[in-house]
């Protein structure tokens, strides 16, 4: 446990002294914005456009509330998770090869396979910290526009909605990992993000994206109109994330022999 603890750490002061992360953050920040955004048109459209923050032709569809803006923030965290999630999670496995610190980091008096799980809880918190980052912003967007029909009910349900959202995103980032210890690098687990990303949006589709385990948390999201999400597709998510976490373990655990 102390080791772990070291480890764990270890991974956070990296963490927290990159800009990558501060940058990545600054970038989210644009997913409440532009809900914001959405918010405001649909508010008051005329006003939008009397400003010209729309064109004439400019059609948004929805209702400005609370409820739907708190859904399109699951929504927008379902799709860009995807990408930001995984794009944390190739950084903090694929930095050590980049940078050229995964001898020094072998040599530590630790067993490997705490480094790995330093490396996926630091994944999972800095996630999750990312998620809960977005939504703070969003409700403090959310009050400027002035939003109505406000509920504790309301929010409650809609946070309680994000966080499987966000749950369900996070643990599809192991095989991210994978990617990243296996090709040494950023490139082929980024690859591998975006392409995740353009097929869950093709085969959800189709109607089968309860079979896709990337598409799972924009369906549950309601993205297609409906938030249930069936035992099938948990499952699925589950075997992935496991086969993600057990082969980056193994990797790392015979990384000598790579």
């Amino acid at each position: 446990m102390k080791y772990f603890l070291v480890t764990l750490h270890m991974e956070g002061f990296k963490i927290i002294k990159s800009k990558v992360i501060w940058i990545i953050a600054a970038a989210f920040s644009i997913a409440p914005l532009m809900a914001g955004f959405f918010m405001f048109v649909l508010k008051d459209p005329a006003l939008a456009e009397s400003t010209g923050l729309v064109g004439d032709q400019a059609q948004v569809a929805g209702e400005a509330n609370w409820q739907s803006y708190l859904d399109l923030h699951a929504q927008m965290i379902a799709v860009g998770g995807i990408f930001v999630f995984g794009f944390v999670t190739s950084w903090i496995f694929g930095r050590e090869y980049v940078d050229n610190t995964v001898k020094d980091l072998l040599t530590l008096p630790y067993s490997r396979a705490v480094i790995v799980i330093s490396k996926f809880l630091a994944s999972f918190i800095i996630n999750i910290a990312l998620s809960a980052y977005i939504v703070t912003v969003g409700f403090f967007i959310g009050g400027i526009v002035g939003l109505p029909q406000w509920s504790s009910a309301i929010v409650m349900e809609s946070l309680y909605a994000i966080l499987i959202v966000t749950m369900l995103t996070i643990v599809l980032n192991t095989p991210v990992a994978f990617f990243a210890s296996y090709s040494r690098g950023y490139l082929a687990p980024v690859g591998f993000v975006i392409i995740t990303l353009i097929f869950s949006q093709v085969i959800a589709a189709v109607g089968y994206g309860d079979y896709f385990p990337w598409a799972v948390p924009a369906l549950y999201s309601g993205l297609t109109g409906e938030t249930i999400i069936s035992w099938s597709s948990l499952m699925i998510i589950g075997i992935t994330s496991l086969l993600g976490f057990l082969g980056t373990l193994y990797w790392w655990l015979f990384a000598d022999q790579h």
